[in-house]
């Protein structure tokens, strides 16, 4: 094949996939869930309390919480494997989950609203009760396989 022929093959072979990619829906688009009545509790004495190990492998005093609410799905559609995420604040607004926006994800989301609830760990010795600012979902129209 000479340089003429493979230089029209490349730039027809490129064509094609521009146009096609142009037409083509994003393999997974996330799609937005609007978070409702957010607050936070105690974990039930069942779930219970504990030590979590951080950097340098020291353990410390831990409390759960779960934090609970409504998601609003509005596409007519299920909504797997939704992110969520948002800043977990003490009574003092120190942030209790430093770098780290995401708190944690909802399995499923159906059309309409629905309650949902994340378990959480923060330090034991925060000032409570727990400000929780600037959440927001989003997940996806198929499970993603996690």
């Amino acid at each position: 094949m000479g340089f003429r022929n493979w230089l029209t093959a490349t730039a027809v072979a490129c064509l094609i996939w521009v146009i096609s990619s142009a037409f083509a829906p994003p393999a997974f688009a996330k799609i937005p869930i609007k978070l409702l009545d957010l607050h936070s509790q105690e974990c039930p004495s069942e779930i219970g309390q504990g030590t979590v190990t951080v950097g340098g492998g020291s353990a410390r005093q831990a409390s759960c919480y779960l934090i609970k609410g409504k998601a609003k799905n509005t596409k007519k559609i299920n909504v797997f494997d939704a992110d969520v995420f948002g800043r977990i604040y003490d009574a003092n607004g120190n942030n209790t989950f430093q770098n780290r926006g995401r708190v944690g994800s909802i399995d499923e989301v159906p059309p309409g609203i629905s309650d949902f609830e994340i378990r959480v760990t923060v330090p034991a010795n925060v000032k409570t009760p727990l400000k929780l600012k600037k959440f927001k979902a989003s997940g996806f129209k198929h499970k993603i396989g996690r």
